[in-house]
């Protein structure tokens, strides 16, 4: 899905991705991990973390130091 040697950078791809998953409402709520996003589009976290905070800079996304990434305007699981 992610061709790394040519077309935008991966981190472009992986946000264009995400970006229209989230927008399809395929993800709702908290996002997986950063790992496992890395590992699903075979790049490293640093990439998936950059691909995150435009995604953040966009509005599409909220995180919470703790908690985890959520589809903006959703309520993040909290334990009173």
């Amino acid at each position: 899905m992610i061709e790394i040697d040519r077309g935008p950078p991966p981190w472009r791809q992986v946000t264009a991705d995400l970006r229209r998953r989230i927008q399809a409402g395929e993800w709702t709520g908290r996002l997986p991990s950063e790992k496992s996003i890395a590992q699903e589009y075979g790049v490293s976290v640093g990439t998936v973390r950059k691909a995150l905070k435009q995604l953040r800079a966009e509005g599409l996304i909220q995180t919470d130091r703790g908690w985890g990434s959520y589809v903006a305007g959703s309520e993040p699981p909290r334990n009173p």
